[in-house]
Formats: C-alpha cells, structure tokens, sequence
C-alpha cells in the first residue's frame, strides 16, 4: 500500500529537467541572441550607417524593423493558433538568420534597411511563438519559473551587449555584430527543435473555443492592420521630428492610422481595463510605455544635464538590469505570489523611479540617485513583465493563445514607440531652444509617473474574468 501511494506522488519538476531541459536551454538562447541584437545595434548604427554614407537615413533601419516586427507578431499569432508553435518557430528562426546576413554583408542603405526589415520580421515571430511553445509544452506551476528564465535571458545582452558591440564596432568591423550571431543562432535551433517535435500541432489540439473576450473582425486577418500601425508609428515620428506646420496633419494621419489599427489588433475592453484578458493587454503597455520611455533619457539626463562621461552615464541601466533579473528569478522561486499584487508593487517602484530621476534632472548635484532609482525601476519590471506573461496564459485556450500572445506584444511595442517618441519630440524641441534639456526630460519622467498611477489602478482587474 505504502508503494502504490508513493508511485502515485507526483515528482517534482524543474526547467531544467530531463523533459524539458533542451526547450528551457533553447528558449533562453533564443531570447538573449534577440536581447543582444536589440543591445548591440543601437550601439553599433552610428558606425554602420557612416559607413555606408547613409547618415541622413539614419532612422530608417529602425523604423524598419519596428514595421516588420508588428507584422510578424500578428502573423506569428494567427498561424501558431492555426499551425501550432512548430512550423512558425522555425520560420521566425530561419527569417532572424537571413536577415543577420542580409545585414551584415550591406554594402549599401537599402541592403541594410531590407536585412533590418527581414530581422523585424523573423523577431516579431519569434517573440510571440516563444509564448505559445511555453503554453503548451510546460504545466501551468512551472509557467512563473519559465518566465522568470527568459527575464534573465536579457541579463547579460544588457551588460556586455553595447560593450562588446561597441568594440566590434570600432576596432574590428561592424559586421560581426550581425554575423557574429548566426552560429548562436543555429545552436539555440538545435537545441529547441526536440522541444518542437513535442508540441502538439493544431491537428491535436482541441477545437476552437469561444472566448469572452472577443477581437472585433472575428477571426478575419489582422496583419494589414499591423502595417498600419507600423506606419502611423512612423508618421508620428516623423512629425515630432520635423516642427514645422507640415507636422501636424503628419501627425494627425498617423494618430488615426495607430487608432484604427489598434481597434482590430487588441481585445475588446482594453480601452476601458475590462476584467481579464483586456487588462492584461494594457497593463503590459503601461508598464513597458512608463519604464521604457524613462529608461531611454537615462543616460541623457546623466551627461547632458550633470555632464558625466557616456560610459559614467550608461551604468545605471547595467544596475538596472540586475535589479530586473533578481526580481524575475524571485517571481520564479515563488510561483504562488498573487500576481495582481506584485504587478501593483512593480508599478509602484517604477512609478518612485521615474520620479526620482525627475528630481535627478531638476534638481544639482542628485545624479547619483539615478543608480538606486534605477535598480528599482528594474526590480519594479522584474516583478510586472513576468507575472503579466503568467496572467496572459491563463486567460488564454489553446484556440486563442497566438493571437492573446501577439496583443500582449503589440501593446508593449506600440505604447513603448508612443511614449518615446513623446519624449524625443520633447528632446528635440529642447535642442532647438523652446526651453531647457532638464525641464524637457523632467516633465517626460513626471508624465510617466501618472502612467505608472493609472497601471496601479488597473491592477486589481487584471485576475477578474469578464462575465460571459
């Protein structure tokens, strides 16, 4: 009898185990080859684009990639639901390869810009198919520990990332920051694919169920409205850039183009925080607006306004980043923590953070509290992003989880495109002397805080589920 009970006592489990230990190892290479990317060529661009006598083309690899990123979350979110996670993982993996190599053999802009668009693309597909590949090849009790693993995954991009990219840059050759991933590239493949071979397809899964929280469209194609959005990004960029009478109906056509889009591409209630789905979906955009827009003039508050050195002024992000890696790995080591009460605590601590470096920008002789500011900042998102992702999975079937997947993205993608441009619109008017660099970063960083208070308050609906 004692036996038989003790057969039946289920064993525990880790990431890291047998069964799952090829998908963890995988899925944590895949996200720090996209976190080392996304570090390095920020960095590394200035040098690119001289290169390449394209100076005056600066942005365009990046709107680029913005574009093609929300193109392929959208399609990376109807096909995983059609297809299952397989066939798009792989074809996320192979476009990210292709466009590295279209990239880093540019001998001009428009070959560059192309590798950037293909790279967006196979990005996007990547970010929201690692989520349906979680879904469905780990339980729900090891969802937290997964998240937290693929939180940590940005850990050392964010160290060593524009260091290193930097050194490629300028003593070696620009090129080894894109060609220097495809070897991690074709590891992190091998390394998932038994992972893949394991989830079940769409042919296994069971058929479609209706959820409460409806799309408007149905389950007609979303992706031209994902090139929409993308370009009404593009415009309001564009228009902040210009300061001139043409910015304003450049402005308007792309705030309207980003409003029609968004109607289609997120959940019915996320304008309103509806209970469940639809406040996961817009606390995620909160959360990612708020920290990211503030995170951005960083080092800009450092050495404009107290005149440190660019490096001086870049190391609060590093402490930053641990903070946020320490905050997932405790997210993990305590599955049952209440989400809606660490995702209210995490957007407090952004909140004081983004407040303190408004002090930092107003006030003499503070640039030192840029360094605690910031690691609570990053401990603040290591406690939202991770419990937001768990949150997301439970209010998903295997009918809707691609494209609840793609919503979380896209909301992250598209408020964090707003807000910084916001800020840089700010910045630039600064530049042309409307008014001080400090007034313009610290009025930024005080209209983040009101996000971060309207994230506090949408908290306690993201565990409610909308009636039927």
């Amino acid at each position: 009898m004692t036996d038989s009970i003790t057969d039946a006592r289920p064993e525990p489990v880790s990431v890291f185990g047998k069964q799952y230990r090829g998908t963890s190892i995988g899925l944590l290479l895949i996200v720090s080859i996209v976190a080392f990317e996304a570090m390095s060529v920020v960095t590394a661009m200035p040098i690119v684009v001289e290169s390449l006598d394209g100076l005056a083309y600066y942005a365009w690899p990046f709107s680029a990639f913005m574009v093609a990123n929300l193109l392929g979350m959208v399609l990376a979110g109807e096909l995983a639901d059609k297809l299952g996670p397989t066939k798009p993982m792989l074809v996320g993996l192979v476009a990210f390869a292709l466009g590295l190599l279209v990239a880093g053999t540019a001998t001009t802009m428009v070959q560059l810009i192309v590798g950037r668009l293909v790279q967006g693309l196979g990005g996007g597909i990547l970010i929201v198919v690692m989520y349906v590949l979680i879904g469905v090849s780990f339980p729900p009790s090891l969802h937290p520990r997964v998240f937290g693993l693929t939180a940590i995954g940005w850990v050392m991009p964010g160290l060593l990332g524009p260091v290193v990219a930097g050194s490629l840059a300028q003593h070696a050759h620009w090129r080894l920051v894109f060609l220097g991933l495809l070897p991690l590239v074709v590891l992190g493949t091998l390394l998932i694919v038994p992972g893949l071979r394991r989830a079940p397809s769409a042919a296994a899964a069971p058929g479609p169920v209706v959820t409460s929280n409806a799309y408007r469209g149905g389950t007609a194609p979303r992706w031209p409205y994902a090139l929409l959005a993308g370009v009404g990004v593009v415009l309001l960029q564009v228009a902040g850039e210009r300061l001139d009478p043409v910015a304003i109906p450049v402005a308007l056509v792309g705030l309207v183009s980003v409003v029609v889009a968004v109607r289609r591409l997120l959940p019915v209630g996320v304008a309103s925080a509806a209970a469940g789905l639809p406040a996961v979906v817009l606390m995620r955009g909160l959360a990612a607006g708020s920290f990211f827009a503030v995170d951005t003039l960083v080092p800009l508050t450092l050495s404009s306004v107290h005149g440190w050195s660019a490096v001086a002024a870049g190391l609060p992000l590093t402490f930053g980043a641990l903070g946020w890696s320490g905050a997932s790995w405790v997210q993990g080591r305590y599955p049952n923590l209440p989400r809606s009460v660490a995702v209210s605590t995490g957007m407090v601590a952004v909140g004081i953070a983004s407040a303190s470096m408004a002090v930092v920008a107003w006030v003499p002789g503070t640039a030192w509290v840029a360094f605690p500011a910031w690691i609570f900042g990053g401990i603040g998102m290591g406690l939202v992003m991770p419990s937001l992702s768990v949150l997301l999975l439970e209010n998903s079937t295997d009918a809707d989880r691609g494209r609840n997947s793609a919503s979380l993205q896209i909301s992250d993608a598209l408020t964090s495109s707003l807000t910084i441009g916001f800020g840089g619109v700010l910045v630039a008017a600064a530049t042309a002397g409307a008014f001080g660099m400090s007034t313009a970063i610290g009025v930024i960083d005080v209209a983040m805080v009101g996000i971060a208070v309207v994230g506090v308050l949408v908290a306690p609906r993201l565990r409610r589920r909308a009636a039927p």
